[in-house]
């Protein structure tokens, strides 16, 4: 309705714009050529009074259109065509000095019609054989520009509204059958709930910002989906891993009650702090996926891999062979160049820790921490002397809850949410976490470096 009537009110403001304006136009041309046409007849006028055969009956073409008067300047009338017999002078203005002639619209009363009439009238000097000064007026009428113009002007009081009509009607129907894919679109989403999220909005055939409405929400349903998908998986994978630890610190606190004596502090306080890792990670987790961006500052990365590497216990996480012996593993650090990045000290350790738990808990003898940087960023690799990981796996590793073999179980492995708490840190700091090929263990973090360092 609104882009109706704005469409009307815009076409009739042209619409107006241009009857005044065609109006304006045609009436001056037609009062122009009425003038030249009085102007024409006053100069021959002129031109026979200068050689002396005047005559006291000026000839004028039939009817009472033209009109023709000489007068003498105190008043007399020389000559004057048939329709201005016995009538003193027409008007009384003569050409400005310098001028040749002069134009004015007057109103006049004839002798067969007492109303007035409408009358472009052009005053000429011209001088009598005699050599006396005398004034030659010389009128046209002005009723055929009159009626033009009120015909053209009644033809536009009778056009216009049927035009106005018509615009409103295609305006109407064009922008419904515009905005009728949007309401498709908006009824659409509106059945749309959570337990339903398959659904897709149509998209119309046409390639115009309707048709990329729908694509963009298409798209945003998509990710929607994908994202409760991930949730709901998030919520049945942290519940399944959380009702182990619940259970076992259950048994044991029932053990307690009943066999005091036979309850095991340090097997309850292993169970405990695994429900306090597992619940620590999956609040990291969700803060992460809520797009929570803690504090950052400008910092070294090898200061960052030194001290964290340096407060880390040699051996704080067992480690399981195949062989018949244990074996400790020994992390060094290798640094080479400036490694300035922009990003959280907190969350960027946590991802070397994690990297290097999960190395420590693979490696056979030695874990090595490489830090480089150059123009197109930082490189830090945490590499293993272990099996590695199989080309296959590399991506998977980093889903939630993911592990590949028996070493990965629960009592020697992590949660399983260590390297994907270390890929959703890394990607929002801009970079990249990849498990890369051997031999052993490798895994590649990439981050943008701090320019402005």
């Amino acid at each position: 309705m609104r882009t109706t009537l704005g469409a009307v009110a815009i076409v009739t403001v042209a619409l107006l714009a241009a009857c005044a304006g065609l109006l304006g136009v045609i009436r001056h041309g037609l009062v122009g050529s009425a003038e030249r046409t009085a102007l024409t007849r006053a100069e021959a006028v002129a031109a026979v009074t200068g050689s002396g055969r005047l005559v006291d009956r000026l000839a004028v073409p039939e009817g009472e259109d033209s009109l023709l008067q000489v007068v003498t300047d105190d008043g007399r009338i020389l000559a004057a065509s048939h329709n201005l017999a016995a009538r003193g002078p027409v008007a009384s203005f003569e050409p400005a000095d310098g001028h040749e002639a002069a134009a004015r619209g007057l109103d006049l009363a004839l002798r067969s019609d007492p109303q007035p009439h409408p009358f472009r009238i052009v005053a000429v000097r011209a001088t009598t054989a005699e050599g006396s000064g005398v004034t030659v007026y010389a009128a046209t009428s002005l009723e055929t520009a009159r009626y033009t113009q009120d015909l053209l002007l009644r033809s536009m009081v009778w056009g216009i509204p049927p035009l106005l009509l018509l615009v409103a009607a295609v305006t109407w129907r064009s922008t419904g059958r515009a905005l009728r894919p949007v309401e498709a679109i908006r009824a659409e989403v509106a059945e749309i709930t959570e337990r339903d999220l398959g659904r897709r909005v149509p998209v119309p055939a046409s390639r115009d910002e309707v048709a990329r409405l729908s694509l963009t929400v298409n798209s945003t349903l998509d990710r929607l989906e994908e994202s409760m998908d991930r949730q709901r998986r998030f919520v049945a994978d942290a519940s399944h891993e959380l009702r182990n630890p619940i259970a076992a610190l259950r048994a044991h606190v029932e053990v307690g009650i009943a066999h005091p004596r036979l309850l095991h502090g340090g097997e309850l306080l292993d169970d405990v702090i695994r429900v306090q890792q597992l619940a620590d990670d999956l609040l990291l987790l969700a803060r992460l996926d809520a797009g929570q961006s803690p504090e950052r500052s400008a910092l070294d990365l090898r200061d960052l891999v030194r001290d964290t590497v340096a407060r880390r216990p040699e051996g704080r996480v067992p480690v399981s062979v195949s062989v018949s012996v244990s074996v400790s593993v020994s992390v060094s650090v290798e640094s080479t160049g400036p490694a300035l990045i922009h990003g959280n000290r907190g969350q960027l350790a946590r991802v070397l820790d994690n990297l290097l738990d999960n190395a420590q808990r693979h490696a056979r003898e030695a874990v090595v921490v490489t830090v480089d940087a150059g123009p197109a960023g930082v490189l830090l690799e945490v590499r293993d002397d272990g099996a590695g990981v199989p080309e296959a796996d590399r991506e998977r590793i980093f889903t939630r809850f993911t592990r590949l073999d028996a070493s990965r179980s629960r009592d020697a492995g992590g949660t399983g949410l260590g390297l994907a708490i270390a890929r959703d840190i890394a990607t929002a700091h801009g970079g990249t976490l990849g498990a890369g090929p051997g031999p052993g263990g490798r895994f590649a973090l990439r981050l943008p470096a701090d320019s402005s360092m």
